[in-house]
């Protein structure tokens, strides 16, 4: 080996430990100030710390883009769902009239919402991007009650560092952290393009967070938890379990 190969194998071998400590580093800073996600462990763990903390320290008030209603999709995207639950036909065949949302957990006041009831609140509207991790997309106006008017309703807890929520499909269930909950555009969506929210696209309730890829956005919402930990929720989509399939923080 001559000596110019020698010096570059050195420096190289040198770049290479001072990018692995300066990435140690971070993911101590991290560590320190609360900015890890839950899906930190294993293989990929130190990249899911550093995409999450990073997005949470440069972007943690940024806002999804919003188009224009003359750029709204023709035809807003379905995906192909399994056969649904008996109970979900129920609750369909009487025109979803006792559809409940209930929240429990780290707050003050658990509690059950009707539909009527979360229509009954001060109403957002935005026309974003639903896009899904497959590669397609799809531009929609959504319309719902901000989650945070749902949170303060029952009152929070200021431990609280996450919102779980549960689609009425077993096992179909995701995460957010507070930021994300708190967010203006993260919406209880029960309206699309100025009608009802169809059941292909995840009537009569879908949580809609657009700053995160569409498998967050969970359909058929029924039940949302606060809590302090995700730990001992099991395996679903998207969940910060390795076998979910999928990062837990998919930002955008």
């Amino acid at each position: 080996m001559n000596d110019f190969s020698r010096r570059k194998l050195i420096t190289t071998g040198l770049a290479a430990t001072a990018g692995a400590a300066a990435l140690g580093l971070a993911a101590r800073t991290a560590q320190k100030y609360g900015l890890v996600p839950p899906d930190h462990g294993g293989i990929y763990g130190l990249g899911e710390t550093l995409t999450y903390a990073s997005h949470r320290l440069l972007t943690r008030h940024s806002l999804a883009r919003e188009f224009p209603p003359s750029q709204i999709s023709k035809i807003p995207v379905a995906n192909e769902m399994a056969p649904f639950n008996d109970a979900f036909k129920r609750l369909q065949a009487g025109g979803f009239a006792d559809w409940r949302l209930s929240v429990d957990g780290m707050v003050a006041r658990p509690a059950s919402f009707s539909l009527a009831q979360l229509k009954s609140y001060p109403s957002r509207s935005q026309i974003t991007q639903l896009a899904c991790e497959e590669g397609w997309s799809y531009i929609a106006e959504w319309i719902g009650v901000p989650l945070s008017h749902v949170l303060e309703a029952v009152g929070i807890q200021p431990q609280a560092r996450y919102v779980v929520y549960f689609s009425i499909e077993r096992g179909w269930w995701d995460s957010i952290d507070m930021a994300d909950a708190s967010h203006p555009q993260t919406f209880l969506a029960y309206g699309l393009n100025g009608g009802e929210l169809p059941v292909g696209n995840g009537g009569p309730l879908r949580m809609r967070v657009p700053r995160q890829l569409g498998y967050k956005s969970v359909k058929f919402i029924t039940r949302l938890t606060v809590t302090d930990s995700l730990k001992g929720f099991g395996k679903g989509l998207g969940s910060a379990s390795p076998e979910g399939g999928y990062a837990w923080y998919a930002g955008i």
